[in-house]
């Protein structure tokens, strides 16, 4: 199971409590399997969501959770009955959004073009077209034969490009997920080559067919994370041990591998493309991060960054 990162939890719960608050008593198992969580991890965000709710945040304006005989209640204090009022910025972020989503996906109609529509008409515009969103030089034909085959769930064959490595690459993928990210389209996939998953720039793919080979949804392959591409990193890898209190690298760092450990941290392998880097890293995590595989030169690399950081001061 992939790693309970701020991002996910929030998506998790803005799912869940309006499901659970409409209902009498929902069971733990109920919710867990319609929201493919696991009872610690719900009960966990259970217990956070009762430090949820809207200025000043005295009681009456929290969350409200009970977990009485293996049942979930969920009130809902009343400023969350005001209608959503948008900003002109969050409302243009929306519908930009909504552009470029349609730019892969298809057009938007029905009740969410109507509501797209009247978007734009309240910030001024003709209507929703009048934004229009440029991801990158991603060929169309290339972005539309990779949704199909997202959708029909079907392995394809990629040309590709790594620009940081400067090699060129035939590989069979199993493509999840097709995302924008700062100005580019990004496909990610479970790649049969490496075993694991990968991240690949969709400017990038000079050449893709769908086969007729079908594959079966990986759960772990395109959850969210930085979309680095982490194919063109050709650079040596360390494994490190994460504390808890560490679990947000993951959210901010290039991760090749992520594996839960029992007592909530994680076991992850990362590209380090500048020693300096994860040296710093491994200072600043302190004892809540330990090298334990990967290249044998960053094993004792937080005791010797640390001893030059001292010297400094000396």
């Amino acid at each position: 199971m992939s790693p309970a990162g701020a991002p996910e939890r929030a998506r998790r719960l803005i799912a869940i409590v309006p499901w659970v608050a409409a209902r009498d008593g929902a069971t733990v198992d109920e919710i867990c399997e319609r929201f493919q969580v696991d009872r610690r991890r719900l009960l966990d965000d259970l217990e956070t969501l009762q430090f949820v709710g809207v200025a000043p945040y005295t009681p009456d304006l929290l969350v409200e959770v009970v977990v009485e005989d293996d049942r979930v209640w969920i009130h809902l204090p009343q400023g969350f009955d005001r209608p959503l009022r948008l900003r002109p910025d969050q409302a243009l972020a929306l519908l930009a959004a909504a552009r470029g989503a349609a730019s892969v996906h298809g057009a938007v109609d029905g009740p969410l073009g109507s509501a797209l529509e009247k978007l734009a008409r309240a910030l001024g515009l003709a209507d929703a077209d009048a934004v229009d969103v440029d991801l990158a030089t991603a060929d169309p034909a290339t972005l539309e034969l990779l949704r199909h085959a997202v959708t029909d769930r079907r392995c394809v064959e990629l040309d590709y490009y790594a620009f940081g490595a400067d090699r060129r690459s035939h590989r069979v993928v199993e493509p999840h997920r097709i995302s924008a990210f700062e100005g580019h389209w990004y496909l990610a996939a479970h790649c049969r080559q490496a075993e694991a998953e990968r991240v690949f720039r969709v400017d990038r793919i000079s050449g893709a067919t769908v086969l007729d080979e079908r594959f079966e949804p990986r759960p772990e392959v395109g959850e969210a994370r930085p979309f680095v591409d982490v194919e063109e990193l050709d650079a040596p890898e360390v494994v490190l041990e994460l504390a808890p209190s560490a679990r947000w690298v993951v959210e901010y760092h290039p991760v090749a591998n992520v594996e839960e450990l029992p007592d909530g941290g994680l076991r992850v392998t990362m590209p380090v493309t500048a020693e300096p880097w994860l040296g710093r890293l491994l200072v600043t995590l302190g004892p809540a991060a330990r090298v334990v595989g990967g290249d044998p030169s960053f094993a004792d690399l937080a005791a010797r960054t640390a001893s030059r950081v001292l010297g400094r001061y000396e």
